[in-house]
């Protein structure tokens, strides 16, 4: 009787999960979406793959803006690559609001 109480669980269990639509991963850079492939083996590839061109920007076609691309994207799957990028936004984050926090005031603002 146990057992089949497990096998039930079970089988509910993998219905439910069976049912579950896998995330779609994307990356959001100001008011734009991009999405990635969903296939990890692919996005680590393609990351590598910018990263590598980046490095021959000197070159036409290629540019240097393959690198940061590359690791945006390697962020997603690699935990070493995701600490640096959340490193590098909390710090731009502080940066910008401390620039805005020294008086900095545009041009016809009254107060």
């Amino acid at each position: 009787m146990r057992f089949n109480l497990i096998l039930k669980i079970d089988n509910v269990a993998i219905r439910s999960a069976s049912q579950i639509q896998p995330m779609s991963t994307k990356i959001k850079l100001g008011n734009r979406v991009f999405h990635l492939p969903r296939s990890r083996l692919v996005r680590l590839v393609v990351g590598l793959l910018l990263i590598v061109g980046g490095l021959f920007g000197f070159l036409p076609v290629l540019g240097f803006w393959m690198i940061p691309l590359g690791l945006l994207i390697l962020s997603v799957d690699l935990a070493i690559v995701r600490r640096y990028r959340r490193r590098f936004e909390v710090w731009w984050g502080r940066r910008r609001e401390s620039g805005n926090d020294n008086g900095d005031r545009t041009v016809g603002d009254s107060n």
